[in-house]
């Protein structure tokens, strides 16, 4: 048996699919993964009905169109974690909670404070003394803003 033999419409159409959905391992976005499952759906239609090259394309086209519009969102949603550019971990892990100034905080100047095993740059808007336990408010860059208690 021939490689030509081989090489029949559902084959090729199925070894196109193949390689587009190893091509969305590289390529990052969720989009080529459709036009994958596309080419399988073409490969699948000619296993059952006798179709013409145009009607290939066009069953193609519409099917990659249509799953990418449909279910793009739902998968990105299921798979993949969205990350709200607005919050930073910070937010999520430090805000409200409650930490211990290691230095003597001065309002208005940074100081350090002591909250999960590790230190970090605070400032406060009035005096705290050192030992002094702080809840976090917010944050600026890399330094948090910080109340005594």
């Amino acid at each position: 048996m021939e490689i030509k033999e081989l090489l029949t419409p559902p084959v090729i159409w199925f070894l196109i699919g193949l390689a587009l959905l190893l091509l969305e391992l590289a390529v990052p976005g969720l989009i080529v993964i459709f036009f994958g499952v596309g080419a399988w759906i073409v490969a699948v239609c000619l296993l059952i009905f006798d179709m013409s090259l145009t009607a290939q394309l066009l069953v193609f086209g519409i099917t990659s169109i249509v799953s990418l519009l449909l279910l793009r969102k739902f998968l990105r949603k299921r798979f993949f974690k969205e990350v709200d550019s607005n919050e930073g971990s910070l937010d999520d892990e430090f805000i409200g909670r409650i930490g211990i100034a290691e230095t003597k905080l001065i309002a208005g100047k940074p100081g350090k404070i002591s909250f999960k095993g590790t230190q970090w740059t605070a400032i406060s808007d009035r005096d705290i003394d050192q030992g002094e336990q702080v809840k976090i408010t917010g944050k600026d860059s890399i330094t948090l803003k910080v109340t005594g208690i």
